[in-house]
């Protein structure tokens, strides 16, 4: 049986066989590979990135509109309430999708 190839330190002198080395196509392809598959993951994160935006800006939303009314009366209390309750809606169905 043959024995199992070992890893060894290369270092720059040492030339690489021509039989090991990939060909030049080959190589380009799995580059082009590796790439696109980082792309797509990028991309994808993005995208989880944007839904949390969402939810970020509309919290900052009902925040803002809570301090942005200095002496609330019962109305104004009421509605913002509702409107922070409509936001929390909002992002729960976000969130499940």
């Amino acid at each position: 049986m043959a024995e199992p190839r070992r890893f060894e330190v290369v270092d720059e002198a040492t030339e690489i066989p021509p039989q090991t080395r990939p060909s030049q196509p080959h190589a380009q392809n799995v580059a082009i590979g590796m790439l696109g598959l980082a792309l797509k993951a990028l991309s994808q994160r993005a995208l989880i990135a944007l839904a949390d935006l969402f939810t970020l800006f509309t919290a900052f939303t009902v925040f803002w509109l809570w301090w942005s009314i200095p002496d609330p009366n019962e109305k104004q209390i009421v509605a913002l309430t509702l409107y922070a309750v409509f936001i929390l809606a909002i992002n729960v169905v976000v969130r499940r999708k």
